[in-house]
């Protein structure tokens, strides 16, 4: 089908209808025509997005870390298409063929093959289901008194209040809605440029054991769970110390605490591996999906459980009590199926190792700009720049700098797409090819130049 090609009056008159009525996410209301505004999106193929006035972007999210396969593949649209013809909801007490293809699907795929897979609509479901999986856990297990999360300050896990309460991150607006839910404790999160590792002269693994102390302080008898990303990308996309994961193994095996990894953003190759605690050999107890799993064609999501968890729900009386309306829903499963079946014919997962070495090696070139301060990646196609005042005292910018709305404008006109700020992630979708490569960071190059220019 033929993109719809939108005139002058028709823009004008969405963007006045998107000023009037649309409440778009995270970003002030209102603005569709300033330059910093919203854009309207028509048209995206591999990893370019296209707007209704023809311009055209770098899409260097991959949308929000999901377009792992990249934008515009007709044969999802056709596989939901044959999958809604047949059936587009399966009511209660059934199942579509699909959806039970795509657990054993994502089991298959997963550290525990024998795992049991919990689909939800997205990640902060996923997130939310995992909670609740591994408190009812214990529940049944004759443990009624685990119910403390742990998590890792500076963490995003989601928008719900429970996944706000985990880490505290200011991306998940926590400030805005009063009290976060009991039973959340924070811990130190790994970061060797500027954070709890650097202020101890380097990793010594002391944010690991550091879940060690909190269990033994608040009593392992009420700690239900750990949580983590593997590699954190709301708090800057920091690669922790090869053994930190399975330390936190080692300990959560000690106590009995649970461990969930969320692989909401690492997941389906994001790191060049399929999932990102294949990086050290690491088995969770709970891990999280959701966005890639369909490249993010439709909405799906899961927590996916292992044998040793799943199991303690068998039987009537052990249930998991808890349902998500649009868990499932065969379409997003055929789009899930689909998107699966790509990355494999086309070995999208070692495009993302590839690639992204050469995304790393060419990203050290902009070390050259002042206001570097760090470049962190090498893992798949997860990358980092963090921006600083001073490349010596790691200094940010003030707030009223308007970094963010600079760089980001500037990124625009240079033609990227994404987001700016202290740190600039580079997560572009997995099909990237190294002239694209190449583009973007001799773009981003340009855009740095400029907004030093400004800055400095």
């Amino acid at each position: 089908m033929a993109t719809k090609i939108y005139t002058g009056e028709e823009i004008e008159e969405l963007k006045q209808l998107g000023e009037a009525h649309f409440w778009p996410h995270s970003q002030p209301i209102g603005d569709m025509s300033e330059e910093s505004g919203i854009k309207l999106a028509t048209k995206a193929k591999g990893v370019w997005v296209e707007d209704a006035e023809g311009n055209k972007w770098v899409d260097t999210l991959a949308g929000m870390w999901l377009k792992n396969i990249g934008h515009g593949r007709e044969e999802i649209a056709q596989a939901v298409y044959e999958q809604m013809q047949d059936i587009s909801y399966a009511p209660g007490g059934t199942v579509s063929p699909v959806t039970v293809q795509l657990a054993a699907k994502v089991a298959s795929l997963s550290p525990d093959k024998e795992s049991r897979v919990y689909f939800v609509s997205g990640g902060s479901e996923a997130v939310e289901s995992a909670l609740k999986i591994a408190k009812a856990y214990h529940k049944n297990n004759g443990e009624p008194s685990r119910y403390k999360i742990i998590s890792r300050r500076g963490s995003y896990h989601g928008a719900t209040h429970a996944c706000m309460s985990l880490g505290g991150s200011q991306a998940a607006g926590a400030v805005d809605y009063g009290p976060m839910m009991p039973g959340n404790i924070h811990i130190a999160q790994p970061n060797q440029y500027n954070g709890y590792c650097a202020s101890r002269g380097g990793c010594d693994l002391s944010c690991a054991y550091e879940v060690e102390k909190t269990i033994l302080h608040e009593g392992p008898h009420t700690v239900a769970a750990f949580i983590g990303e593997p590699i954190s990308a709301a708090a800057g996309i920091h690669i922790p110390h090869p053994e930190y994961w399975p330390t936190i193994r080692e300990i959560c095996d000690k106590y009995g605490v649970i461990m969930i990894c969320d692989e909401v953003i690492n997941g389906f190759g994001r790191t060049g591996r399929m999932f990102a605690t294949e990086h050290w050999d690491v088995k969770p107890d709970i891990f999280t999906v959701a966005k890639a799993l369909t490249s993010g064609y439709l909405p799906i999501g899961a927590a996916v459980a292992s044998k040793k968890v799943s199991d303690a729900f068998l039987g009537e009386e052990n249930m998991l009590r808890h349902l998500i309306t649009f868990g499932g829903n065969p379409a997003s499963c055929a789009a899930g199926i689909k998107n699966l079946e790509i990355m494999e014919n086309e070995s999208v997962v070692e495009n993302s190792a590839r690639m992204g070495d050469y995304l790393y090696e060419q990203l050290q070139t902009l070390y050259e700009h002042p206001i570097v301060g760090d470049i962190r990646g090498g893992m798949g196609l997860l990358c980092a720049i963090e921006l600083v005042k001073d490349r010596e005292t790691k200094e940010r910018f003030p707030k009223e700098a308007g970094l963010a709305d600079k760089l980001g404008r500037i990124m625009l006109k240079h033609g990227l797409l994404g987001r700016a700020g202290d740190v600039v992630s580079l997560s572009p979708p997995l099909t990237i090819s190294k002239d694209e490569i190449d583009f973007t960071v001799t773009q981003l190059g340009n855009s740095l130049a400029e907004v030093e220019k400004d800055l400095l």
